[in-house]
């Protein structure tokens, strides 16, 4: 895990594009050590080697891309290559559409966004606390990074952030779907990440590119306390990980009762209180009033919000409340404890770094951003009213979210008895459970044409090098019989050998 927080800090402190590709290669390398952790179990190296595969795609179209700005610019300085793109390049051209296409690859396969998406819900085979640095503030954030890192190559490409916007917002509402029908606690969360970094990528496609990192940085608080709060439940359960056998804990793990209800309190948006209502009020603010965005892409955001709210309050309820179906050990020690208390004071307070007009105007995460990134183009038009009117939409969404996930999931509710039991029969639960199909599409187009091919390949390969082993032994053979033992035969061969060396040097 050293090896991987010094991969992203080399990542994210280079100010070449090589240095920045070694630690992106890095951040790979750990993931893919780390996701294979328990090597003893097969399905666990398989996920390993998904990711390594599946981020491989975006990683060689990333390579591409510097290799492009190379023999453009010869330097990979990010300043001089940014600097000199702006100068040399057109907004609209073509060699940069091909570069920020390249690069967008790269931050969709390493952020796993559509449609490289699928290694992410596997690589919850790691540790826990794996899954919290994977999905908090290291692998899957990357690619954010380097978009926002690279915006000025983007701004030269107006239809690519077109692009970005809609994946985000397509990634996010697949992700929210899928999030809501899935099983395992680790799974509800991973697929919570994919949709909370789609509203990363949404703000990012409408020029958003403070509010995207703000939201990195909340979504790392939460997302890293929910991930550690979910291994303190399955500690507790003797490594129990489906939340239809569990019930009824807050009582006996109130820590992380608590905790845990601050995480999904901050990712659903709870209003003033939470970090996650600022950075997410502040991608739909800078998404409602921005020239590059539409209004469909707004809604489909204020959907995701609401979703958002029903899946991760579904998980509470499920979890901490109603009967107790698996009998836990205890509270977790303080040693586990602790970075949960830690994590739920940033959850809650890491918010007011950047808060709106409407409720204190404070701006120091994007003052602090100023130097390098530039503020959100707005609409003309656009003023407090409008953005108080756009916060309420933002507020009743996730509250509502919250209200139906306990009028579906909460004991005693009208419909909290339902559902209770774990049957996915119906096609469209199955469907939402296997992530949209996306993992049966691929291995029907690539993965079964793909050891279909290795295999007749290697027959070939290996009749090949089987027949180079044939004739190598036949005429190991036939020269075997030239070393009789008399010296008659081989002054004979040395003779007739010279002579015709001698007729070869003649001619």
């Amino acid at each position: 895990m050293n090896l991987f927080v010094a991969a992203m800090l080399t990542l994210v402190l280079a100010d070449n594009l090589l240095l920045l590709y070694l630690g992106w290669e890095g951040v790979g390398l750990c993931s893919y050590l780390l996701i294979g952790f328990w090597y003893r179990e097969p399905e666990y190296g398989t996920a390993a080697q998904k990711a390594f595969i599946v981020t491989r795609i975006g990683d060689t179209a990333f390579a591409i891309g510097i290799f492009i700005l190379f023999t453009q610019f010869k330097t990979l300085s990010i300043q001089q290559v940014q600097s000199l793109a702006t100068e040399t390049w057109p907004v609209g051209s073509n060699v940069a559409m091909i570069v920020a296409v390249l690069f967008l690859i790269g931050a969709v396969g390493k952020s796993a966004q559509l449609p490289l998406q699928v290694w992410l819900p596997d690589a919850m085979a790691g540790p826990t606390p794996v899954s919290a640095l994977i999905h908090a503030a290291t692998m899957v954030t990357a690619g954010v990074y380097l978009i926002a890192r690279m915006h000025h190559l983007f701004e030269l490409a107006p239809m690519v952030q077109e692009v970005i916007a809609v994946l985000g917002l397509v990634t996010l509402l697949l992700a929210a779907t899928s999030a809501l029908v899935q099983q395992d606690i680790k799974r509800v969360l991973a697929y919570s990440t994919m949709s909370q970094i789609g509203y990363m990528f949404l703000a990012l496609g409408v020029g958003a590119w403070p509010a995207a990192l703000f939201h990195f940085l909340t979504h790392s608080c939460f997302k890293a306390l929910l991930f550690l709060a979910a291994g303190s439940v399955i500690h507790s359960l003797h490594h129990e990980q489906n939340i239809f056998r569990m019930g009824g804990l807050r009582r006996h793990l109130p820590w992380t009762f608590w905790t845990f209800l601050i995480g999904a309190a901050a990712m659903s948006g709870v209003p003033l209180i939470t970090s996650g209502f600022y950075s997410k009020d502040w991608i739909l603010w800078s998404v409602w009033s921005s020239p590059l965005s539409h209004r469909w892409i707004w809604f489909g955001a204020l959907l995701g919000a609401m979703l958002t709210g029903l899946y991760s309050f579904r998980l509470i309820f499920r979890v901490f409340f109603g009967e107790i179906r698996t009998q836990p050990t205890g509270e977790s020690g303080l040693a586990m404890r602790l970075p949960l208390v830690v994590l739920a004071f940033l959850a809650l307070t890491v918010g007011f770094l950047e808060m709106p007009h409407t409720l204190g105007n404070v701006t120091l995460f994007s003052h602090y951003l100023s130097h390098a990134l530039p503020a959100t183009a707005l609409l003309p038009g656009m003023d407090e009213s409008s953005e108080a009117r756009e916060q309420l939409a933002v507020t009743v969404a996730a509250l509502l979210g919250i209200g139906l996930a306990a009028l579906l999931f909460l004991p005693g509710s009208l419909f909290g008895a339902r559902g209770t039991d774990q049957s996915t029969t119906h096609p469209s639960m199955t469907l939402l459970q296997g992530g949209w199909g996306f993992d049966r599409l691929y291995d029907r187009l690539f993965v079964r044409h793909w050891f279909s091919l290795t295999r007749n390949s290697s027959d070939m390969l290996d009749r090949g090098y089987e027949w180079l082993a044939v004739c190598a032994e036949s005429c190991h053979g036939w020269l075997s019989h030239t070393q009789t033992g008399h010296v008659r035969w081989y002054a004979a061969t040395i003779a007739v050998g010279t002579l015709m060396l001698l007729g070869l040097f003649a001619m």
